[in-house]
């Protein structure tokens, strides 16, 4: 195993992290600034007030998405196994 495989491997488990996480990470931004500007229009300044509507949409999407996430993960792990045997070797 070089160094060019090591770098390889991890530069695929990075983007396969950030391609995961980026659903739930801009439903979370988005609904936090639809919602701080329902506030700033209100005048209500509850902190609270973000928490539940940002968990229940961050649920949904993993609801949704969470079978193409689960996907990418086990195809990651499938071709890190395959390729075991060079690896070692």
């Amino acid at each position: 195993m070089t160094t060019a495989d090591v770098i390889d491997i991890t530069t695929q488990a990075i983007w396969l992290i950030i391609k995961c996480a980026a659903p739930m990470l801009l439903t979370s931004l988005v609904i936090g600034l639809i919602i701080s500007i329902f506030q700033t229009v209100t005048s209500i300044q509850e902190q609270t007030l973000t928490f539940v509507p940002k968990i229940l949409c961050v649920f949904l999407v993993l609801i949704i998405t969470g079978d193409w996430m689960l996907n990418n993960i086990i195809t990651f792990i499938q071709d890190i196994y395959s390729r075991f045997g060079d690896f070692v070797g």
